[in-house]
């Protein structure tokens, strides 16, 4: 080759002998950290987890992000039937290869798509090893199908395992502990370290059990979700001064005058008139409510100089919202350390008043 240097080539990752030494190869198969695989390899763990699942010999199994199948054949040994569903092809391939020919091979039905993308069917009992980056969807899109499912139990990171379980009063309390334990019985299970995947992630995990509380409560969720929203935008703020905020009582007010308009603010119409049955919208998404950060508090709050009858419009509503959370006692409390019942109620004395979030 003139004018140039011979390129020697690197021998190929997935060539014999550099596979097997390779730790984030199984059976030839290159697992991609960036999509969240992480396999689990440790056997006692996977027995653990089949035996705090409580799975029953009639049940049929949801498993997602099956990967090369270690859990997959155990919870085949246990329940009658698997529906894995399972995004890359390779690891589908795998799978049918694994259990081709045996005694499991009719109880094993394998979905290649997106979970969060794809209709799921019925089943009993949901168990997943899941990409950390889809817990938060994954966990309502469980949550909000129907008809509902005993339970799941799920691998998470562990940070969030731990706000999922967070009581009020705990650092980790926040919207998302607020709205799963509104519609599930959530505990945790195991902590896992992360040397018992391959490859292993950067962060422990730890495993979780979700029951769905039946009946759901009598909420409205979209009306629910509004009012969550603003008071864990800052939650330890009291919320006398979270709703004191210019951008919250321009949100409220709005509703307000449009319910108004619309002359559907009779005493529980709207939260009887929907029922909503989706719950996909308490999802940690990019809140449609939130209040404005990093400005100055005063800043936020309504001016009570403003233009005569707009000002005095304006003075009036902030005050029937503060009348709201003075009568239930609420403004000087932190939504950090408000219980389900206490949301509730605070949901409850809003919507008497007229006062709407959706």
């Amino acid at each position: 080759m003139a004018g140039g240097k011979i390129k020697k080539e690197k021998p190929h990752r997935g060539a014999s002998g550099s596979a097997s030494s390779n730790p984030h190869y199984q059976g030839g198969i290159q697992f991609h950290k960036s999509k969240g695989q992480h396999i689990l390899k440790n056997p006692l763990l996977i027995d653990s987890i089949i035996q705090k699942s409580g799975i029953k010999s009639t049940d049929i199994v949801l498993e997602i992000g099956p990967g090369t199948g270690n859990l997959t054949k155990k919870l085949l040994e246990a329940g009658k039937s698997v529906i894995a569903v399972e995004l890359d092809p390779r690891m589908v391939l795998e799978l049918q290869r694994r259990f081709q020919g045996t005694p499991f091979s009719n109880r094993l039905k394998v979905i290649q798509g997106d979970v969060l993308k794809c209709d799921l069917p019925y089943f009993d009992i949901c168990i997943a090893n899941i990409p950390y980056q889809i817990s938060s969807p994954l966990t309502f899109k469980l949550l909000s199908h129907r008809p509902l499912f005993r339970c799941a139990v799920i691998m998470f990171q562990r940070e969030f395992a731990m706000r999922l379980v967070a009581q009020p009063g705990d650092t980790l309390y926040c919207r998302l502990s607020v709205n799963t334990q509104l519609l599930s019985r959530i505990s945790h299970l195991l902590k896992v370290g992360r040397n018992n995947f391959r490859p292993p992630p950067k962060v422990d995990s730890s495993v979780v059990r979700i029951e769905p509380r039946k009946p759901l409560p009598p909420v409205n969720f979209k009306e629910w979700d509004g009012l969550v929203r603003i008071c864990f935008n800052r939650k330890n703020k009291t919320l006398g001064s979270i709703f004191r905020q210019k951008s919250v009582l321009a949100i409220l007010e709005k509703n307000y005058k449009t319910l108004q308009a619309l002359q559907i603010l009779q005493e529980g119409e709207s939260g009887e008139a929907e029922m909503v049955v989706d719950v996909s919208t308490l999802a940690e998404e990019p809140p449609s409510m939130e209040v404005e950060e990093g400005r100055d508090e005063e800043e936020m709050e309504v001016d009570e100089d403003d233009n005569d009858g707009d000002g005095a419009k304006g003075s009036d509503f902030k005050e029937k919202v503060i009348g709201v959370l003075k009568q239930g006692e609420f403004e000087d409390k932190r939504s950090s350390k408000l219980t389900q019942a206490d949301f509730m109620h605070l949901l409850s004395l809003f919507n008497k008043s007229g006062i709407h979030f959706s």
